[in-house]
């Protein structure tokens, strides 16, 4: 009797579905509210791409006079930080509905920019804070730092935006102190040793991307691991050439990661000209650093193409990758250069 009960509300059910379905009205109103939708997701993906524009850097100043050293570069990582976060559309990296996990470009871009926070904030952490390597290192800032490198893909127990915004809030703290005369212990120096320890980090990040941007042509390469060094060893041989290619769909998260980690570092190192100016200019080398933000600079022209070209490198089509790695490899070049004119006595 029971089983009987059940087949029939399983064909009554049926029936009022197909009913329903049958409906032109219902199915027509459907096809509306699917094509809204539709459109919705597209025209916020294709908002949300849009990379942020260059904020001017706001500096403290205390009853008109010069900010206090640090300011610069701590607000610079506070406001790039904030903007990635508060950007439209918030932070991607970790979305799981539409527009967002359908977008790659963008996320791409925040991975860029949140390694330049990374490496900032580990800086101000280990070098920029410290007086010497026997000194104790920051309250504020050994709590930033971790909560920058927590997992970007996080999207709830905890949000990677939640622990970046303690990580935003700890470093205003930090920022506080730093003209409190009531605490001396909250210090920012500005030294020319201190300077060459970030920028030796800038240097090999960007030169990581200058040889992932290249590889994008697929051109054998000379293994250059053990080059000038007899004694050296590695842990497992490899080939004396290589064939390096970026996968085809890699290509332009690459170019957007690149593009993103250039916007941030034109920030940090307009912060670093403000805070060791005086540095710069004993060693005559603003014009230098100037240079570096002149060449990142051009990494952040406009895309006129709807996709990232991968063209042959002197094919028909256009190469964005080695355009870009172009602007980065100049910018890499000269960051060696300042290290090593800061280096000099």
């Amino acid at each position: 009797m029971l089983k009987q009960r059940l087949s029939d509300g399983y064909f009554a059910a049926k029936e009022a579905l197909q009913d329903w379905l049958g409906n032109r009205n219902v199915a027509r109103l459907a096809g509306i509210v699917g094509l809204v939708y539709v459109l919705l997701v597209t025209g916020f993906g294709m908002y949300w791409s849009l990379t942020p524009d260059h904020p001017s850097l706001q500096y403290d100043r205390d009853n008109g006079s010069r900010a206090v050293v640090g300011t610069a570069t701590t607000s610079a990582l506070i406001d790039v930080a904030e903007i990635l976060l508060d950007k439209p559309g918030g932070f991607l990296s970790n979305d799981i509905t539409p527009p967002g996990v359908l977008m790659d470009n963008m996320p791409a871009w925040e991975y860029g920019v949140l390694m330049q926070v990374r490496d900032l904030s580990r800086a101000m952490r280990e070098s920029y804070s410290r007086s010497q390597s026997q000194s104790q290192e920051d309250p504020d800032l050994a709590k930033a730092e971790p909560r920058f490198n927590f997992s970007s893909n996080s999207w709830a127990v905890p949000a990677s935006e939640s622990e970046y915004r303690q990580g935003i809030r700890y470093l205003k703290a930090y920022r506080s102190r730093l003209s409190d005369v009531d605490q001396p212990q909250a210090q920012f120096y500005a030294r020319a040793d201190n300077l060459r320890y970030w920028l030796a980090v800038v240097e090999s990040r960007l030169g990581s991307l200058s040889q992932r941007l290249s590889a994008s042509v697929g051109r054998p390469r000379v293994n250059t691991d053990l080059a000038n060094d007899p004694s050296a060893r590695q842990s497992t041989p490899s080939a004396s050439e290589q064939r390096v290619k970026t996968p085809w769909l890699q290509i332009d998260n690459v170019f957007f990661e690149s593009r993103g980690s250039a916007w941030a570092l034109i920030h940090f190192l307009k912060a670093a000209e403000h805070d060791f100016a005086d540095v710069l200019e004993n060693k005559n080398a603003t014009v230098s650093l100037r240079q570096i933000i002149r060449e990142l600079e051009g990494t952040q022209q406009l895309l006129f193409s709807p996709m990232v070209l991968n063209g042959s490198g002197f094919g028909l089509l256009a190469n964005h990758s080695l355009v870009m790695a172009s602007y980065i490899s100049r910018a890499n070049a000269a960051i060696i250069d300042l290290r090593d004119l800061l280096a000099q006595g």
